[in-house]
């Protein structure tokens, strides 16, 4: 096996650790659709029509994947969906 090759492997297995976390966001009877949507926007880069779906299906769901990545990433994500008043995780 070459260095080359070697390398490529060891960062495609990093990666695949790395990033093995998702925020999962929960229904509440508290907050309107386009708070969430607009919180889902500013804080995780949504576009408008992900966001909307993904409040949809928290709505009739009563959960959502709305960001994945690794831990130190979605850490601060999350705490910024809290502090919005929306009830999340990371899983």
């Amino acid at each position: 096996m070459s260095t080359i090759e070697k390398v490529q492997e060891e960062v495609l297995v990093e990666e695949k650790i790395g990033t093995n976390f998702e925020i999962i966001l929960f229904n509440d009877d508290v907050n309107t659709f386009d708070h969430v949507i607009e919180t889902l926007i500013s804080v995780c880069q949504h576009e408008p029509l992900q966001a909307e779906q993904c409040a949809i299906l928290v709505h009739y769901t009563g959960k959502c994947s709305v960001k994945t990545g690794s831990f130190d990433e979605l850490k601060p994500k999350c705490s910024a969906l809290l502090d919005a008043g929306l009830s999340a995780e990371i899983q």
